[in-house]
């Protein structure tokens, strides 16, 4: 399959770049960011110089960061910024500069969350954006079983073969483990991590029981804390928060977790074909997060701007996204025909929703309630451009 032109990510970090002067590309590993800051500097109107700081030359030519940057005029791109934490005062002297000759793009392989104790005397200069794995409205959305089973990583979905594109993965995470986390500072030894990883993708699309999984791990739940949170903090994890705003109500509150890639998580799970991952066990639940995330990447909805919402009785809302005053759920349900549940009918009334959409694999739309629709997956893109 051809290259797929990332159009929309690059139009709006050109719109980003005319209003900050210092705009923040973050995401995982090998999820393109080079590749679009490469794409946005050619495109540039004006000089345009990068730093690649996994280059010891580039990274040595940094080690006076005043003397080498307050010269350059045009876009100056940053790439693996969390590599050097100490460059963001730098970047607010030169931000500060009226008028400022340059524009820096920084990317960075950490979460906001990592970044933030480095990026705080940034505080009104600079603005985020999140580059996620191929969505649906770059694959085209009759892609879709292609794109949920091998994932978003451009590497991963564009090679002719499964196996080829299940390699590529296993070697990304062999990668990542061994040498990705350690440069972020984690001491925990890649086997450890390795072997939490594998056993967190059977528990994906559940509620988070740091006892249970600490036990089942043979470690305390602090440790395995800990585990999950480095995951997170490195987009190899979400954690979905619940929604607790409920008086009266005995609510979960435990993080549901989910591994961000379905590529990624079929990779830990030892699903290479389509037949693979029709007989998993977990079928039902990777369909449900490679949905929740397609919701999420169409909406824009930034980490921690999404809950689910779940009772002890056992009412369940598996997406929650409110924009204003408008709410609207979500459930995700890998079926031939979806049915109304009690529990969709309990979260229309207790969370007060303007509708329920519940997307399934099939190619027919239709109600269940005059509030609750079953959407076909391929639509998604289409149903939510209104939202």
């Amino acid at each position: 399959m051809n290259e797929i032109i990332r159009t929309s990510h690059q139009q709006h970090l050109t719109r980003l770049l005319r209003e900050n002067p210092v705009v923040a590309l973050l995401g995982a590993r090998q999820v393109g960011k080079t590749t679009l800051a490469k794409a946005l500097m050619r495109g540039w109107d004006g000089e345009a110089i990068r730093f690649d700081l996994e280059d010891p030359r580039d990274l040595g030519q940094l080690d006076e960061p005043m003397l080498a940057l307050e010269p350059l005029r045009g876009l100056v791109v940053i790439d693996e910024v969390q590599r050097r934490p100490e460059l963001f005062p730098v970047l607010r002297v030169l931000a500060d500069r009226s008028p400022s000759p340059a524009k820096f793009l920084v990317l960075g392989s950490a979460s906001p969350d990592l970044l933030r104790q480095g990026s705080e005397s940034l505080a009104g200069r600079i603005a985020f954006h999140e580059l996620s794995g191929f969505d649906l409205e770059e694959t085209g959305p009759e892609n879709w079983r292609r794109l949920w089973l091998r994932g978003g990583f451009p590497r991963a979905y564009l090679p002719a073969t499964h196996r080829q594109s299940l390699e590529w993965r296993k070697n990304f995470t062999r990668t990542f483990l061994e040498r990705d986390l350690p440069a972020f500072g984690s001491r925990i030894p890649s086997r450890t991590m390795s072997d939490f990883w594998s056993m967190l993708a059977h528990y994906h699309g559940q509620t988070w029981n740091g006892s249970e999984i600490g036990r089942a791990f043979g470690v305390s739940h602090t440790a395995v804390r800990r585990y999950v949170d480095l995951l997170t903090s490195t987009f190899m994890v979400r954690q979905l928060r619940p929604w607790t705003s409920n008086p009266g109500k005995r609510i979960v509150k435990s993080p549901k977790v989910y591994i961000t890639d379905s590529g990624l998580l079929h990779s830990l799970l030892r699903v290479e074909t389509p037949r693979d991952l029709a007989a998993h066990p977990k079928v039902g639940a990777s369909f449900e997060g490679f949905a929740l995330e397609q919701v999420l990447r169409r909406l824009e909805i930034p980490s921690g701007y999404a809950w689910y919402w779940a009772t002890q009785g056992g009412a369940e809302l598996d997406l929650l996204v409110i924009r204003g005053t408008r709410r609207l759920g979500f459930e995700f349900k890998r079926t031939d025909a979806p049915k109304r549940t009690r529990s969709m009918l309990a979260a229309l009334e207790s969370l007060q929703l303007e509708r329920i959409d519940v997307f399934y694999p099939g190619d027919r739309p239709y109600r269940m309630h005059e509030r609750i629709r079953a959407v076909p997956l391929e639509s998604l893109m289409g149903e939510l451009a209104a939202f």
